[in-house]
């Protein structure tokens, strides 16, 4: 949906200048895939539309995307996770170019750490991927997310390419990034890319809470504590191209942090002693080929080593010292075959083994290991009737056995089977005017920590069930009739895509973690029902100017209700589930400029809302989350002199300096300003 807002530069004109058609071919290959391929259509962010929000992580910009829920703890080193449509962070998958990124431990995965420095594309999901030719286990979630880096790209005559940035700012911000593309053959290249960053973490807040009389208990300012990161990312990847049909891939990544948890502001504690070290490593290839124009055939193998060390100084909490290892080997094999020109056929097989080593540094005792095998097993259908329908069919049998661990604990399991359909219905095929529509089922299996976990898990736990209704109307008008003289001198509109989804989902067996009576002692359960019912509205446009200004706007809306109805006699029975807002919104409008030599220009401001929440499952006076909001600006410019480009941008986020809460008594930063150089060869 949001691309083809953005597929404004639909025409070829020979005469445009080279930088300004560096823009518009990139944005054409996009309407070309979302028009002719997706049922379900993506939201997306890429390119140049990606770099000029006021985001330093991938989890910053998914928070322009509609129906999407962002946990954040608070400055650069805070952990961030997604929530899609409310079904929980465990029922969203994310891939990192194709391949998903994996936490057996927790589920969870944290996108702070993923810089948008590398990132060419950011898609999301609801249900699945349109394209049945994809792994058994994206099958498998209620909502994906689709991380792709940037790939190389050579001109006649190109060897090699340079890029260098430098990122600093508020609170000590320090964030440089390097990195080549070697052109080693003509059809195989190698990417480099390195980035640093470190940030002392310490802004500004206020502290004030206001008692359900009025009157206000205290209100003062502080100083955020030990919030500070230090981290190393490194990426190499491997791009071989062969015929038109094929290529393989390889990809290895590495990161490295450490950083304090600066904790809760609670009962005047203003300072805690926890500190975290993680390093997540992982090497994925993949191979592809098409064999008779009938026959695709896609490999996947990736080994994964992540390590973390939580140690905890505070004297007033209980003391801590633990290490974790995890490792992940992953198999996949797909295979779809073209029946006829109109239908399509997919099968595809999963593989993955984990382990998970715990081992407590403050007792003399062995690590504890915990293992677990997984297999998935997919059959999907495609038909494609002329340019009027679309209907895609699949279903997932997914069989998860957790054999035991050191300390005797098992789980058995036996095979789970989830279908899905997806719709997709165009009346009027001169119109790009559709009905899109899906249903679908998902699985999602407690985690290691969920079974396993001192004093807390339960190996007998059962995995949660999510039903998924949707249905989406989607219009879409791309003008291809601007002539070179019509965008430089008279303007127009090229551009406009609007969308509402209307959604209904139901969790079962949903996982909690209940009191058992005694201090600090909880135990997991399978105890709840939530019913969501949600409306998304997106709306894109993308409007020439006269004096070559270019005005593109993003506006995303969600009201959703997401109700406890586990039992009747709680009295939090049909409140809203905590810190799901029934209105949330974002606006994102960017006006561009370009000389007639090819200096671009561009102003881009963003503003995001989150309404009223509750902090407990009870929606009372006491558990209320005002709501909150922010406006951020970004002024930049581009520069291109021979093969160099240069590009200087100024962001100020939160530009009123708003005190708000992401998550009750995490203060978020006020006012805070980033300034970016960039070069690139």
């Amino acid at each position: 949906m949001a691309l083809c807002a953005h597929s404004v530069f639909a025409f070829d004109d020979a005469e445009l200048d080279s930088l300004y058609r560096r823009f518009q071919i990139e944005e054409v290959e996009v309407t070309a895939r979302v028009l002719d391929k997706d049922v379900i259509k993506p939201q997306t962010l890429k390119g140049a539309e990606l770099q000029r929000l006021n985001a330093l992580s991938v989890a910053d910009a998914l928070r322009y995307f509609s129906g999407v829920q962002i946990k954040d703890y608070g400055g650069v080193g805070g952990i961030k996770t997604i929530n899609i449509r409310s079904m929980g962070s465990q029922h969203t998958a994310v891939y990192y170019n194709g391949v998903q990124l994996g936490n057996a431990q927790n589920g969870q995965i944290d996108l702070g750490r993923f810089s948008l420095d590398n990132m060419e594309e950011i898609q999301l999901y609801n249900g699945q991927k349109s394209d049945i030719f994809q792994s058994a286990r994206e099958f498998g979630s209620a909502g994906n997310v689709y991380l792709t880096t940037r790939k190389p790209y050579f001109k006649e005559g190109e060897k090699v390419h340079l890029h260098a940035k430098m990122r600093f700012g508020s609170f000590a911000l320090a964030n440089p990034n390097v990195g080549v593309d070697v052109r080693l053959t003509d059809k195989m290249a190698l990417t480099f890319d390195a980035e640093y960053m470190y940030s002392d973490g310490k802004y500004p807040f206020r502290y004030r809470r206001v008692l359900p009389s009025g009157e206000t208990a205290y209100d003062t300012t502080a100083v955020r504590q030990n919030g500070d990161i230090n981290a190393v990312r490194t990426e190499l990847g491997l791009h071989h191209y062969y015929r038109t049909t094929g290529f393989w891939r390889i990809h290895a990544y590495n990161y490295y942090s450490e950083r304090g948890i600066p904790g809760a502001i609670v009962n005047n504690v203003w300072r805690n002693g926890e500190r975290l070290w993680d390093r997540n490593s992982f090497v994925q290839a993949q191979w592809q080929d098409e064999w008779f124009d009938r026959w695709n055939t896609r490999l996947v193998a990736k080994y994964a080593n992540d390590y973390t060390h939580y140690k905890n100084f505070d004297e007033r909490l209980l003391p801590s010292d633990n290490e974790y290892t995890q490792q992940e080997i992953y198999l996949s094999l797909a295979n779809k075959v073209k029946v006829f020109n109109w239908w399509d056929l997919s099968l595809a097989y999963d593989y993955q083994y984990n382990t998970l080593d715990r081992l407590n540094l403050l007792l003399e005792e062995a690590p504890e290991r915990f293992i677990r095998h997984s297999h998935w097993l997919s059959a999907a259908t495609a038909f494609n009737i002329k340019e009027y329908l679309r209907l895609q069919a699949s279903v997932l049998m997914t069989h998860v056995m957790n054999p035991g661990s050191s300390i005797g604990n098992q789980q058995l399991s036996v095979p789970k089977v989830t279908p899905g359909t997806f719709l997709s219905f165009r009346p009027y095929p001169e119109i790009d005017l559709s009905i899109n529509a899906f249903y679908k089922q998902s699985y999602r299996y407690p985690t290691f920590n969920d079974l396993y976990y001192t004093d807390l898990g339960n190996a007998s736990l059962r995995p949660e069930l999510a039903r998924q209704h949707s249905v989406e109307l989607a219009y879409n008008i791309v003008n291809r009739s601007f002539s070179r003289q019509a965008v430089f001198e008279h303007g127009g509109l090229s551009s406009l895509s609007v969308a509402v989804s209307y959604y209904y989902n139901r969790v079962t067996d949903k996982i909690i973690a209940y009191p058992k009576g005694q201090q600090f002692r909880w135990t997991m359960l399978n105890l709840g029902t939530v019913k969501i019912n949600g409306v998304d509205a997106k709306a894109d446009m993308s409007l020439f100017l006269p004096l070559r200004f270019v005005l593109r706007t993003r506006l995303n809306y969600t009201y959703q209700t997401a109700i406890d109805l586990t039992n009747a006699n709680d009295s939090y029975y049909g409140h809203q589930i905590p810190y799901i807002p029934k209105h949330s919104g974002s606006v994102v409008a960017a006006l561009d400029w370009q000389s007639k030599r090819g200096d671009h220009y561009g102003l881009n401001y963003s503003f995001i809302y989150v309404g009223e929440r509750y902090s407990q499952q009870e929606n009372t006076i006491y558990n209320y989350v005002q709501p909150w909001y922010t406006h951020d600006l970004t002024v930049y410019g581009e520069w291109g002199i021979k093969r160099w480009w240069l590009k200087a941008n100024l962001e100020i986020n939160n530009l009123l300096g708003q005190d708000y809460e992401v998550i009750q008594n995490y203060p978020m930063p006020k006012q805070n300003v980033r300034c970016t150089i960039a070069v690139k060869y």
